[in-house]
């Protein structure tokens, strides 16, 4: 299972079907998680390490975080006893009792906080523009999460919109985690970072840099809280995300004379003060 991505992607998939098969209340959040994982197979992140090409030692691990959680907690809620590995089953757990759009994103995103903070050094080995889209990836689920459960921290006036945008249940939520319009659909990367922030999506780069760029310190002090994981505020400095980024080259999260486009949703959708 471990070297089979179509593997583990059936398993995520029999996770939100409950210990017995039959779980209607929980299948339709399978929509955004199995959409991330077919994003991951297909760039070929999951394949194994003596794959050609290899695959992503920090993505197997990251990836094998969120299915062993979910595993667990399946296992749980058809009986098996125990005390739970992590604080994110305790979440999924949750989940399971109460399937709602905000239980699901605490679960899911407790899952991926943990493994990104534990793995860290895996991280520090990915090429430079890897580690870039490692901070984009994380902070689009932190954000996605926060039009559910923090709509006004998210957009604003336009707050009243933010449960429906970001239900995972729903195919819109595809807009804010599409990783196909911020990544490349290969790995690995080459060495430029700048070149493959040029070439992102319109709708990509206006989200990232318009509307969740200026948010970005309060969304990560909002979702350390909200999982219940103080870690992730060394992801963050400033405004600037740092997880295997050096601040010293924060200037990528912050054009110095950003297109009209940016600026005009900066001033539509300020950030709250």
């Amino acid at each position: 299972m471990r070297d089979d991505p179509d593997g583990r992607l059936e398993l995520s998939a029999r996770t939100y079907h409950g210990p017995v098969g039959n779980a209607p209340r929980h299948l339709p959040f399978r929509r955004a998680a199995l959409s991330f994982m077919r994003w991951q197979v297909g760039r070929g992140v999951l394949a194994a390490i003596d794959a050609t090409p290899p695959g992503s030692p920090w993505w197997r691990a990251v990836n094998e975080r969120l299915l062993r959680d979910g595993c667990e907690a399946v296992a749980r809620s058809g009986g098996m006893g125990g005390r739970p590995s992590s604080h994110a089953v305790d979440l999924w757990m949750l989940f399971v009792a109460d399937p709602t759009a905000r239980t699901w994103y605490r679960a899911h995103n407790a899952s991926i906080a943990s493994a990104y903070l534990d793995h860290r050094d895996l991280a520090d080995t990915e090429s430079r523009p890897e580690r870039f889209f490692l901070n984009v990836v994380l902070l689009r689920v932190l954000f996605a999460h926060a039009l559910v459960a923090a709509p006004r921290l998210a957009l604003g006036r336009l707050a009243p919109a933010g449960p429906l945008l970001g239900d995972p249940r729903l195919s819109m939520t595809g807009i804010f985690l599409s990783l196909s319009r911020v990544l490349p659909d290969r790995y690995p990367l080459g060495d430029d970072v700048a070149a493959y922030v040029a070439a992102e999506h319109n709708l990509g780069e206006m989200l990232d840099y318009g509307l969740i760029g200026p948010r970005l310190q309060q969304l990560y002090e909002w979702s350390a809280d909200e999982l219940d994981e103080p870690r992730l505020l060394d992801c963050i400095r400033d405004g600037s995300p740092i997880y295997a980024w050096s601040y010293t080259d924060r200037d990528v999260w912050h054009p110095a004379r950003p297109p009209a486009a940016i600026r005009a949703v900066r001033r539509f959708v300020p950030a709250r003060r």
